[in-house]
């Protein structure tokens, strides 16, 4: 009866860590990969991440961070000059999920065309919402 007990609660628990990978993914590639990488909707990037959210960026020896209604700001900005010129669409693919109770982190990698551009390291926690991200640091590829 032990054994029985032990099996079902590691294949609930299983069940809760896919259905958590899966909703991480699905915050992942609204907010971010379809939101900020490829025009998005403001709406759908402030409800996957958190307003706390930095970005930490290692420039010039040194660690910068950037907030989100920074980032959201310049994004806007970039938007508005943007000419008509065709975009090319950047694909986003799943290196690794790991997700431990409510925190989770994400490596992701980024293509535009057949080009790695970034090596992403998102940071998430979920709460009463949902999972968000929290942070971020990143590799620009050569």
């Amino acid at each position: 009866m032990k054994n029985l007990l032990l099996v079902l609660l590691l294949i609930g628990n299983t069940a809760f860590a896919q259905n958590d990978e899966a909703a991480v993914k699905e915050v992942v590639n609204s907010a971010y990969v379809s939101g900020i990488q490829n025009g998005g909707t403001i709406a759908d990037i402030r409800k996957g991440f958190h307003p706390t959210f930095q970005m930490l960026r290692f420039m010039d020896n040194d660690v910068k961070p950037l907030g989100i209604e920074e980032w959201i700001t310049a994004i806007e900005k970039n938007r508005a000059q943007a000419n008509a010129a065709p975009v090319v669409r950047t694909e986003g693919k799943f290196v690794s999920v790991t997700v431990s109770g409510t925190a989770a982190n994400v490596v992701l990698e980024l293509y535009r065309g057949d080009k790695k551009i970034f090596t992403d390291n998102l940071l998430l926690y979920k709460f009463n919402e949902g999972w968000r991200i929290v942070s971020k640091t990143f590799y620009r590829h050569p």
